[in-house]
């Protein structure tokens, strides 16, 4: 019973929780200018499904193509930072500098030297997802046991073979924590680099769309795209958690 509550827990505390925001705007009289309420924003999505349906697809098509380009980039250097103490000192401080530069100072840059709008914005979103997948499986390479290591070597196996026979598979736990985080930071990437193309004209994505209606005022359509991108980042979490658990619990099995 406890174990059922808390499965049902986030949902009712979000019907609660829009039952409250739609009382509130009923009882105070908040014109929908100022804050729709859960009502006029779905009267609102209902209204403009289409064009916001086609964005929220676009953006996800970026979002998807990003994570796919971040995890085998992150992967990659990892490893290659496993294998070599030098490509360690030398890629390190510029991946974390790349990560602390706010994506929205670089996207404009970006989106001017990438000729092709959708390559340009899978590039920024790529900026802003692949550090974590990258510290999180070079920091799981980094924690393979010792006394297996030393096993490994008594019974002839090249640094290579350790690394791909053991290091990897026990660094996966970390890799895919890093992917279920990259997983949303790849949404934000995203949208950050569809406003920076929206405010120059391209048209595309939920961003633009939000750009779109806050121009116009309409405010109820600019909440539906905003629900919408929440939406879409939690399931994305919670998909790449289930993905996590299945991936583990397999592995405990084998």
């Amino acid at each position: 019973m406890s174990q059922t509550l808390e499965r049902l827990a986030p949902f009712i505390f979000g019907v609660l929780s829009l039952g409250l925001w739609q009382g509130l705007i009923w009882g105070l009289h908040v014109p929908p200018y100022v804050l729709p309420g859960p009502i006029a924003i779905l009267r609102a999505y209902i209204a403009h499904c289409a064009s916001l349906n086609l964005a929220l697809l676009s953006t996800l098509a970026v979002t998807m193509t990003a994570l796919l380009c971040a995890t085998l980039l992150g992967v990659a250097l990892a490893v290659a930072m496993a294998a070599s103490r030098l490509f360690r000192a030398a890629i390190q401080p510029w991946a974390v500098s790349l990560q602390v530069t706010p994506i929205v100072a670089i996207a404009p840059l970006i989106i001017i030297w990438v000729n092709q709008p959708f390559i340009a914005l899978v590039v920024c979103a790529i900026i802003v997802a692949f550090f974590p997948i990258l510290s999180n499986t070079a920091a799981g390479l980094a924690a393979t046991p010792p006394e297996l290591q030393d096993l490994f070597r008594l019974n002839g196996a090249t640094r290579w073979q350790t690394l791909f026979w053991l290091s990897l598979p026990a660094a996966l736990p970390n890799f895919l924590t890093g992917l279920r985080i990259s997983g949303t930071l790849a949404l934000v990437g995203a949208v950050v680099a569809e406003f920076v193309a929206g405010s120059g004209g391209f048209a595309s994505g939920l961003a633009y769309r939000i750009i779109e209606a806050g121009y116009r005022l309409e405010i109820p359509r600019m909440f539906a795209a905003l629900g919408l991108l929440g939406l879409s980042g939690i399931v994305i979490y919670a998909a790449l958690g289930l993905l996590e658990r299945a991936v583990l619990r397999q592995r405990r099995g084998a």
